[in-house]
């Protein structure tokens, strides 16, 4: 028993007091509303893609947190939303498959967003899941004030009354202060350094449990870690179900994939998002180069619906698809650790989304 001291061994209570824990959470809410961003922020990693057009996941995206204590297998789900294609109600059904299949269903609100209908018609689903604990994420609260914030829990506070929703936990969360630490530096207001150190404190719950707003963060609280230290309790105790040091089980192919389509996004026109589909055709390491010097070859198609798309995509003399080109080689040679030469097609799929043929080729 490694740590064990000659002589000694943990009493029974001791043993009982630190069971290893391991399962699953899933992270739910509109689209937009952060649930990528706070996926990679508690990985460590970017295992999701993000963008500010909203309905940029389109699977089901596993990230995986090691902890000395437990093993968090984080599910990063599509926007669920009110559908206007056969993909829309396919990404639906994906959010709802998921949600039978977790330990703990994070609900992300954004604080710097009023309650909206498409809240409540999550909220509404939500609670007629009965045995599966619920938190409440407030995320972005780097975008707004304390009193703001305050108000936003007051009112997440009420909805989960309202509609007999019991929240495990009402958590405010900044994921962008935890991707880049160094930014919320205040020094002309000395109280926000105090309130990080109370949300710190686990008997505060980070000021969820108060919908006062006290402690809540406001901004520079992103309070990423205390929201891995609640949710780990709510699961179910067991070994870990992924081996040390991955980070999550997507393919390659399809992370590459993902990869090149957030790049493509960056800049487009608001109808373009939803109707851009990637797909890897072929990864393969180039023959005859030096073992120093490895290549790896990637052939991949950018799907629109339309052929008036394609300029969109292209742009003047193929700029635009040049520049998603030299974005997305940068991420993905450093997520396989190898140079890449990197292939694209613009290739049209007449209204994909909605032909059930095309959305099974495309991988939906």
């Amino acid at each position: 028993m490694g740590a064990m001291t000659a002589g000694t061994s943990p009493s029974p209570t001791e043993q009982r007091e630190t069971p290893h824990r391991s399962g699953f959470a899933c992270f739910v809410g509109r689209p937009n509303a952060g649930k990528s961003t706070l996926t990679n922020a508690l990985v460590g990693t970017k295992v999701a893609i993000t963008s500010n057009r909203p309905q940029t996941t389109r699977h089901t995206v596993r990230g995986i947190v090691h902890r000395p204590d437990a093993q968090l297998v984080l599910v990063d789900t599509p926007g669920l939303h009110k559908p206007r294609t056969l993909l829309g109600e396919r990404l639906n059904d994906v959010v709802r498959t998921t949600w039978a299949e977790v330990d703990v269903i994070g609900f992300c609100l954004p604080a710097d967003q009023k309650l909206g209908p498409g809240d409540r018609y999550i909220a509404t689903e939500l609670a007629g899941i009965k045995k599966t604990p619920k938190v409440a994420i407030v995320t972005k609260t780097d975008l707004v004030e304390p009193e703001q914030l305050a108000q936003q829990l007051i009112a997440i506070d009420r909805l989960g009354k309202e509609l007999g929703i019991e929240w495990a936990e009402i958590v405010p969360v900044s994921a962008v202060d935890a991707e880049k630490p160094e930014k919320p530096e205040k020094p002309e207001k000395p109280e926000k350094p105090e309130k990080t150190e109370k949300a710190e404190k686990p008997e505060k719950r980070g000021a969820g449990r108060s919908p006062s707003g006290e402690g809540g963060g406001g901004r520079g609280a992103g309070q990423v870690d205390l929201l891995a230290d609640l949710l780990v309790p709510l699961l179910p105790e067991g070994p870990a179900l992924y081996p040390e040091g991955d980070l999550t089980d997507e393919p390659e192919q399809v992370m590459v994939a993902e990869l090149i389509r957030e790049a493509a996004l960056e800049g487009v026109r608001d109808e373009l998002p939803h109707s851009i589909a990637v797909v890897v055709e072929e990864m393969l390491p180039r023959e005859d180069r030096p073992a120093d010097r490895p290549l790896l070859d990637i052939h991949a198609n950018l799907y629109i619906e339309r052929p008036s798309q394609k300029g969109i995509v292209i742009g003047p003399k193929g700029r635009r698809l040049k520049d998603v080109g030299t974005k997305s080689r940068k991420h993905i040679e450093a997520l396989l650790g190898t140079p890449v030469f990197l292939d694209l097609h613009v290739k049209v799929a007449k209204d994909w989304q909605r032909d059930p043929k095309q959305l099974r080729k495309l991988g939906f």
